[in-house]
C-alpha cells in the first residue's frame, strides 16, 4: 500500500465569544478558531492529559478501551487514529462499527432497507470521517473498500486482520455483544471501544461495557483509559451539566 498524499488549510475568524471560550479552557484552544476546511486535518493535537494519555495507549496496544462522558473526544481521537494509520500505511482498512440503538427510538419507524434505517445510526461516524479526510476522498476510500462503517450485527463471524477497527457506543452493548466483538480482532490490527456506561440506552444490567473493562483492565497489552468531565472539549456548559445531572 502507498502513503496517500493531502492537505491542510487552518483558517481563523474573530466572534464575540473568543475571549469567553479562552478563559474557561485555558490561552492555548479557542475552538472557535480551527475552522478548517473540510479536506484533511493534517495532525490532531490533545487538549488534555487523559487525552494523550487515550493516543498514546492506541498507539502502544492493540486493544484500548476509552470510556468516559460525551465531549471528551473518544469517537474523533479514535476516528483520527484510524486515519493516520491508514494514511502512514500501517493497516489496510478501517473498520467503524456501533450499535442500532439511540435514544430509546426503534428502527421500525424508519424508511427504507435496513442500510437506510441504520444511516442516522453511523452518522457521527461519518462526520468524523468527513472531518478528517472530506467527503469526496472519504467516498472514494468507501467505493475502495478501504474504509467500512457497519452495525455491530454485521459483525460476527469476521476476522479482522490488517484492520484499525473501532467500536463507538459499545456502553449499548450487552456482555455477549462486547465479547463477540473481542474476538473479532486479528493479526496486525488494533481495536479501540469507546463509551460512557452514565448514557446506555439498555436496561439496567444490560450494558457489558463496565464489566468487559474491568476484567480486561488487568490485562498485559491491553489499556483501559478512562475519561473525565475536565477531558470535554464542547461548550463548556456540557461539562457543567453533566456535573449536575
Amino acid at each position: 500500500m502507498t502513503k496517500r498524499s493531502s492537505r491542510a488549510v487552518s483558517v481563523h475568524s474573530d466572534t464575540p465569544d473568543r475571549g469567553k471560550v479562552q478563559s474557561l479552557f485555558g490561552a492555548g484552544w479557542d475552538p472557535l478558531s480551527e475552522k478548517r476546511e473540510q479536506s484533511y486535518v493534517r495532525k490532531i493535537q490533545p487538549r488534555s492529559p487523559n487525552q494523550q494519555k487515550f493516543l498514546t495507549a492506541i498507539a502502544d496496544h492493540s486493544l484500548t478501551l476509552a470510556i468516559g462522558p460525551a465531549g471528551t473526544g473518544k469517537t474523533y481521537l479514535a476516528v483520527s487514529a484510524a486515519v493516520e494509520a491508514l494514511e502512514a500505511g500501517r493497516i489496510e482498512r478501517i473498520v467503524l462499527s456501533r450499535p442500532a440503538i439511540g435514544a430509546g427510538e426503534s428502527l421500525g419507524y424508519l424508511p427504507g432497507d435496513m442500510m437506510e434505517k441504520m444511516a442516522p445510526y453511523l452518522r457521527p461516524l461519518y462526520d468524523c470521517l468527513t472531518d478528517r479526510l472530506g467527503g469526496k476522498r472519504l467516498r472514494a476510500l468507501m467505493e475502495e473498500g478501504d474504509i467500512e462503517i457497519a452495525p455491530i450485527g454485521f459483525m460476527r463471524g469476521r476476522t479482522l486482520n490488517n484492520a484499525f477497527v473501532v467500536i463507538d457506543e459499545a456502553q449499548n452493548c450487552t456482555y455477549a455483544q462486547m465479547k463477540m466483538l473481542l474476538t473479532r480482532l486479528g493479526w496486525h490490527s488494533t481495536m479501540v471501544i469507546t463509551g460512557d456506561p452514565e448514557q446506555s440506552d439498555l436496561l439496567d444490567g444490560m450494558s457489558g461495557l463496565s464489566d468487559i473493562a474491568r476484567r480486561l483492565e488487568t490485562l498485559t497489552g491491553i489499556a483501559v483509559v478512562r475519561l473525565e468531565d475536565r477531558d470535554i472539549v464542547r461548550h463548556p456548559l456540557v461539562g457543567a451539566m453533566l456535573g449536575v445531572l
